[in-house]
């Protein structure tokens, strides 16, 4: 990827998982900070899911990287 990038992490959903976006465009619906890291490798980002919560580039919303259950949120 070129230029800054922007990755959002929606809130969790009542189904479960986050929907994950990167400059605009959905790449999935995460369950894991893992499943987080896959999406954005395949976008052309290489990051180890131990680095996805501390990456500042990364806007949580609704709940942090510890913040997978739907009820929790809110």
């Amino acid at each position: 990827m070129s230029g800054p990038i922007r990755v959002s992490v929606h809130p969790p959903s009542p189904s479960g998982g986050r929907r994950v976006r990167v400059d605009g465009e959905i790449l999935g619906l995460a369950h894991n900070v893992a499943d987080i890291a896959e999406f954005l490798r395949r976008a052309g980002l290489e990051i180890d899911p131990a680095d996805v919560a501390e990456a500042p580039w990364i806007d949580w919303r609704g709940a942090g990287p510890e913040g997978w259950d739907p009820e929790a949120s809110g």
